[in-house]
């Protein structure tokens, strides 16, 4: 009997210490909730871990089922006309409002999350929250499925973003779904609010492109691919959702299945020393408000291998990483909505854009929240609902009806 309870005590402090995940102090609400969620994160992180050492099966291959559980078929109900089609052979979901249907609409592109790795249209999160935003603000939605990683490396993702966007932008397009030209933007969250930054860059400077942007929305965007040693990497390391080896291991299969470019992105010394120029465009300890800071001294990265940037040179591209442009490359971007949340690796990312915005005179409405992990914004459907996640979802989806 005192072998079997010592067997099982034992057991309990093993799963006990398993499940437990240390959870802000600020965050008060949902705390169990969120330590579920980061068990089942990890648990899934780990499996794949093992089977990808064991020749089994990919890392993202696995991390991916956390996708097709959370998936959702194209149905419409009696708001929203639901469909999934293809524009320029590129995979979308379209929603299209009923109300109203001899006035002119709004338009939002929108780009999910998920590394550029994981996610996708149909995820149930996403095809809640596209729902909503056109009921809400009668408005034509195109969710974009764009390829992912690892089977397809940048830029595959961000050009069939881009191939999407100039389909859609066209006149005769935008009168099919009789979207008023003058009311479009472009949104999305952690890799989709890569995309949409990237986007909107490119979009303002292609002659091609006639129609422009009213707003963009970036819901907690990684934004530079040089310096990951920023304040919000240190804190956040351990964070649940996006702990920092996640995130690199992210970065580095947007670019390729070479493992040592992950390795050297662990230690930051990635970045050779011949484009250290572009190190001013991210210094945090110039363009982070103080209270971002908190203590950290700055420290310039070390350098990498002249061969790292010739091999992936991708890595250095504006495309994969917007917060390496100059300030001729931000002037006149649209008025844009920044989410940053406090326990999250990619905080600063947002807040540095802000700030380079700001200084190169783009309207700027940055909401910081404070009680927040990474891709709190997609848990706002049952089982997984948080409530600071839709909290987060409500002002988004009020700011976007007030100013687009």
């Amino acid at each position: 009997m005192g072998i079997k309870f010592l067997g099982l005590l034992i057991a309990s402090v093993l799963v006990a210490y398993y499940i437990y995940s240390p959870i802000p102090e600020n965050v008060k609400e949902d705390r169990w909730k969120l330590m579920f969620l980061s068990t089942l994160f990890r648990t899934v992180g780990h499996v794949a871990t093992i089977a990808e050492k064991l020749g089994f099966a990919h890392y993202m291959d696995v991390m991916m089922t956390i996708t097709r559980f959370d998936s959702a078929p194209p149905v419409s109900d009696e708001k929203v006309i639901v469909i999934d089609t293809e524009f320029n052979d590129v995979p979308v979901r379209l929603y299209i409002p009923k109300g109203q249907p001899d006035s002119l609409k709004r338009a939002m592109i929108y780009l999910h999350g998920g590394g550029w790795c994981l996610g996708g249209k149909g995820m149930k999160s996403y095809d809640f929250l596209s729902r909503w935003t056109s009921e809400k603000l009668n408005a034509v939605i195109v969710s974009v499925d764009y390829r992912l990683a690892p089977k397809y490396h940048f830029p595959v993702q961000f050009e069939d973003v881009y191939t999407v966007a100039k389909y859609f932008l066209r006149s005769s397009v935008l009168d099919q779904y009789k979207v008023d030209s003058s009311r479009v933007c472009v949104a999305g969250d952690s890799a989709g609010g890569n995309l949409a930054a990237a986007l909107a860059q490119q979009l303002l400077h292609d002659p091609e492109v006639k129609v422009k942007l009213k707003i963009q929305a970036l819901i907690y965007p990684a934004l530079q691919t040089i310096d990951l040693d920023l304040p919000s990497y240190r804190d956040n390391e351990n964070m649940p959702i996006l702990p920092k080896s996640l995130m690199v291991k992210f970065w580095g299969e947007y670019f390729t299945t070479d493992a040592s470019l992950q390795e050297a992105m662990e230690t930051n010394q990635h970045v050779p020393v011949e484009s250290s120029g572009l190190f001013k465009f991210v210094n945090w300890s110039d363009w982070l408000p103080e209270r971002f800071k908190k203590g950290h001294v700055y420290t310039s990265p070390l350098h990498g291998s002249s061969k790292v940037g010739q091999k992936y040179p991708g890595l250095l591209d504006p495309r994969a990483a917007p917060l390496l442009v100059d300030d001729t490359k931000l002037q006149g971007l649209p008025l844009t909505y920044v989410i940053t949340c406090q326990h999250d690796v990619l905080r600063d990312d947002g807040v540095m854009y802000v700030s380079r915005l700001r200084e190169a005179g783009v309207p700027v409405v940055h909401e910081h929240v404070e009680d927040a992990v990474h891709g709190a914004l997609t848990f706002i459907t049952s089982p997984f609902n948080l409530s600071v996640g839709q909290r987060m979802a409500k002002n988004y989806i009020e700011w976007l009806n007030e100013n687009l």
